[in-house]
């Protein structure tokens, strides 16, 4: 594997305790560091202090809206790390879902795919160093033009259907996938065909270092559960083939039951979408990855009886899984 990642923030350890568990991941092989947003931390401020803290990690987001930050703010902020990061940044956005940007942000949640497109094309030419201007479809620019053009940075899109997987690899430099098995990212990769030569295809793997299977399926279905039932979660299972298995938890959450939800969920689909298993079963499951197309794997480590949710527990289930 050229690239291996780490996703931070870690939610049991403060990102004030950072610096100890940072600084010793090139030494363990970690060359990435990838954050996003989803109620936790901002996407940018764990990957400042990453780079700070061990410059040759590549850092990016994985990802940020395209909503919640105007087009200029986000172009500003992606070339501010981008300068900051002497090993590169990666720029990964997406639509998001009404939760995150209209249920807590307040911002409508309209035309996702085009607000992405549009996104992805003001932002490669914007942080190339363009005086940008005009009308994009979802927004319009007066005027713009990055102050301080970064080197080049990586644009890449979040992705789960067969549609913004090809925008993805056509109009931006690559994908992010999230939630599937190493036999769905065939068929990812099958989808996304010759477009997807040479662009990076990163995914972002949920990672619990145990031998206890019932620990492992009841977190799975605690982390998963009300992702996987929400509508863009459940089309693209449908169309992986899950529908059916899927269905009855989707029934109890729409009724609002979401103890039912829980339980309906087979320890199948856990098991597909949770890498779980001694620290060198997961390491397989890793490579199972990479060898059906994943060109970098970013581990989202998960709290395992074996280690322990502080600080120095996790370090030990980082330290397991290194490469």
């Amino acid at each position: 594997m050229r690239r291996y990642g780490l996703t931070l923030p870690i939610e049991t350890v403060p990102l004030s305790a950072y610096r100890e568990l940072v600084t010793e991941l090139p030494d363990l092989g970690f060359t990435d560091v990838w954050s996003g947003e989803a109620g936790h931390a901002d996407g940018f401020t764990p990957l400042a202090l990453a780079t700070a803290f061990a410059p040759s990690l590549r850092v990016g987001t994985a990802i940020v809206p395209v909503q919640t930050r105007g087009p200029a703010l986000l172009a500003m902020t992606a070339a501010t790390m981008a300068n900051a990061a002497p090993a590169g940044f990666v720029l990964g956005v997406g639509s998001s879902g009404p939760m995150f940007v209209e249920r807590i942000n307040g911002i409508p949640f309209e035309q996702p795919f085009d607000r992405v497109r549009d996104m992805v094309r003001f932002l490669r030419r914007a942080l190339d160093g363009e005086v940008v201007a005009g009308d994009f479809g979802t927004f319009s620019i007066e005027r713009f033009q990055v102050s301080l053009p970064p080197r080049q940075v990586p644009v890449m899109v979040a992705a789960l259907r067969p549609r913004m997987l090809r925008l993805a690899v056509r109009e931006a430099d690559g994908a992010i996938i999230n939630f599937l098995s190493p036999a769905d990212v065939k068929q990812v990769a099958a989808t996304i065909g010759a477009d997807g030569d040479g662009k990076e295809l990163v995914a972002r793997l949920f990672v619990c270092p145990t031998t206890d299977a019932d620990y492992a399926r009841e977190l799975g279905r605690r982390i998963m559960t009300g992702v996987i039932t929400s509508p863009n979660y459940a089309a693209f299972h449908e169309w992986l083939g899950r529908g059916e298995l899927l269905a009855p938890a989707q029934a109890a959450m729409a009724a609002g039951d979401y103890r039912g939800a829980l339980s309906a969920v087979p320890d199948q689909v856990i098991d597909d979408l949770l890498i779980h298993g001694s620290p060198g079963q997961c390491q397989d499951q890793v490579r199972a990855y990479v060898e059906a197309g994943v060109t970098t794997p970013v581990l989202s480590v998960q709290p395992a009886p074996e280690y322990g949710t502080g600080l120095h527990g996790m370090r030990q289930a980082v330290r397991a899984l290194a490469p």
